[in-house]
């Protein structure tokens, strides 16, 4: 701003005046540029700083992801029955240890509800949409489901033959299918859950869900006798499997572990898996410290690996999913966590 001249004084001529306060002005200009190119360096270099910054915590950021992700490519982390909360929105991250939410696996019908009624029914709906989402978008599996099964021994009809036997299986696909819909799964496989619960009358009145025990009724919870052929039981799964391939689009599939699949179908033929889908929960932890990569934990706990049944190794086309912690009572305090092999996916 150029200063105006005042009223002239007595003994200084205007000349002299006007001249110094140019002066001062190109003084105070001068500073004022000086000022302004600080200012402006400053200002860059801050600017700098903040994109180096910025690209530092991408990179780590990226750094976390890629350490939080399941691998090798094509696997998920997953998780199955009771909700695990997750928050977010899509993509969804796997709950507690990071990585991508890649699949949900819920119950989507239990033989004891069926027959007997008020028994539980583990199925989480937000867990599904989020998987479901996630699916949409082009990240993991989606949303499958399972039947908790029932062995010969519960069935009403019981008689000791294969026939029955077989017959019992195929019903309980009947319902299976009836139920799927509603559930809107979008994963091609659906299992057939085949355990011995033990002392669960939430789930069941059966202990071994009637694979190794006679009852006296499906629902009496009563022991008739003690012994089923495994040929007879094997039949029960036969008959599922038969009656969900030939009557819709999902494969077949079993979610057990290697002990008790020997405790119920021996070692023999009855055992022998050749072309049905597994989900095993064996070995298992309650550790989340240690995610897996492949079919074993990572770290000090690598000597955890999945381990399948009925002759299907880790590297068969067959072997779709592992519940490493939360099954078999490994209690971690969240839930049910599930690696997935999503490049076998049939």
């Amino acid at each position: 701003m150029v200063n105006r001249p005042g009223r002239q004084r007595a003994g200084r001529p205007a000349r002299l005046k006007v001249a110094g306060a140019l002066a001062t002005v190109t003084v105070v200009t001068t500073i004022m540029a000086m000022a302004a190119g600080t200012a402006l360096a400053a200002t860059r270099a801050g600017a700098k700083a903040g994109v180096a910054r910025q690209a530092t915590a991408k990179a780590g950021a990226a750094g976390q992801a890629t350490a939080a992700s399941d691998r090798p490519p094509g696997f998920w982390y997953g998780t199955d029955s009771r909700t695990i909360p997750i928050g977010g929105s899509v993509p969804y991250r796997e709950p507690v240890i990071g990585g991508s939410y890649g699949g949900y696996i819920g119950m989507t019908g239990n033989w004891a509800r069926w027959q007997c009624g008020h028994k539980i029914l583990v199925w989480s709906s937000a867990n599904a949409r989020q998987a479901s989402a996630d699916f949409r978008d082009h990240v993991g599996v989606g949303t499958g489901g399972y039947w908790f099964m029932g062995g010969p021994g519960v069935d009403p009809h019981y008689n000791g033959t294969r026939g029955e036997a077989y017959a019992w299986g195929r019903q309980q696909a009947q319902r299976a299918l009836a139920d799927a819909p509603g559930d809107h799964l979008n994963y091609p496989v659906l299992f057939m859950d085949i355990e011995i619960p033990g002392n669960a009358p939430d789930y069941t009145p059966a202990p071994d869900n009637g694979w190794n025990t006679v009852y006296t009724r499906a629902c009496s919870g009563v022991v008739k006798t003690r012994h089923i052929p495994a040929a007879v039981d094997r039949s029960v799964l036969n008959g599922f499997a038969a009656w969900v391939t030939g009557h819709s689009s999902y494969k077949a599939g079993v979610y057990s572990a290697p002990d008790i699949w020997a405790s119920i179908f021996g070692t023999g033929s009855a055992a022998s898996l050749t072309n049905t889908y597994e989900w095993t929960y064996e070995s298992f932890t309650s550790s989340l410290a240690n995610p897996p990569a492949g079919w074993c934990l990572t770290g000090g706990a690598s000597s955890t690996c999945a381990r399948f049944f009925g002759g299907i190794g880790g590297s068969s086309k067959y072997a779709l999913m592992w519940q490493w912690s939360g099954g078999g009572g490994s209690s971690n305090g969240h839930g049910d966590f599930d690696q997935i092999d999503g490049a076998r996916t049939p």
